[in-house]
């Protein structure tokens, strides 16, 4: 659905990246790295109000990047075994997790959107596995399904003991309000921020993934050293989630 906000974002965006390219092309020197493709670039583009979301190079948003610095770092381990992608839309993490993996599952509602090889249908509302995967990553697609307690449950039940879900959403300073696909599409949007969203996350997210049975720790990259956090235009927040039952990874609380 193509609407007035996602009109004047998409032309924001390519009207920074213009202003980028002049900058690279007069001389100017690269004062950024990006995590994700390890470039040096001279700044980051514009997304809506964001004013350093996408590297130049790559595409890479800021939770791309940070989920990038986070694997370099050490702070999540990539240690083989089975990893569930739902959305995969992020090429370097598409590439780092099937390289890692043992089994690499990339995955969406409608995998007819991705061009990643092996793409497979997965309703998260239908999930069915046990015990199958090592990790599940999911960036901006809780704020899409209809039931979110029903999907957490479902993820829970689907990893390994010990395993991982590590989940990025939008969120705002507010409590979590939830809405349906009942609503007409313009006020879904106008409420939560984009048509095909049925709520809008507050950091009590947390605590319905703790409600699933997970151990939860929240990475924030406001958290993170500032430097690194300026070099590499890093934003949003990560919901680490672990299924109790094996010893901790590295880093994860109790």
């Amino acid at each position: 659905m193509i609407t007035t906000k996602r009109v004047a974002k998409a032309a924001g965006k390519h009207v920074s990246k213009a202003l980028l390219a002049l900058r690279a092309a007069l001389g100017a020197a690269p004062a950024f790295d990006c995590p994700a493709c390890g470039a040096p670039v001279v700044g980051f583009f514009r997304y809506g109000d964001c004013a350093d979301w996408g590297c130049p190079r790559c595409g890479a948003s800021p939770r791309e990047r940070l989920m990038n610095y986070l694997i370099d770092s050490g702070r999540l381990p990539l240690n083989g075994g089975v990893i569930l992608h739902m959305a995969p839309n992020e090429g370097t993490l598409v590439r780092r997790f099937r390289e890692s993996a043992s089994d690499y599952v990339p995955a969406d509602l409608d995998p007819s959107r991705y061009t990643v090889a092996g793409a497979t249908r997965v309703d998260l509302m239908e999930l069915a596995d046990i015990d199958r995967f090592d990790i599940f990553y999911a960036s901006h697609v809780m704020e899409h399904v209809p039931d979110d307690a029903a999907v957490l449950s479902n993820i829970f039940r689907a990893l390994k003991p010990g395993g991982e879900a590590w989940l990025i959403v939008p969120l705002w300073e507010k409590a979590t309000e939830d809405g349906s696909y009942a609503m007409p599409p313009r006020e879904r949007e106008r409420r939560f921020g984009q048509w095909d969203h049925v709520r809008q996350y507050g950091m009590d997210f947390a605590d319905r993934i703790a409600a699933a049975g997970f151990i939860v720790e929240t990475i924030a990259a406001a958290d993170l050293d500032p430097a690194n956090r300026a070099r590499h235009a890093l934003g949003d927040i990560l919901f680490r989630a672990r299924k109790p039952g094996a010893p901790l990874a590295e880093g994860i609380a109790q």
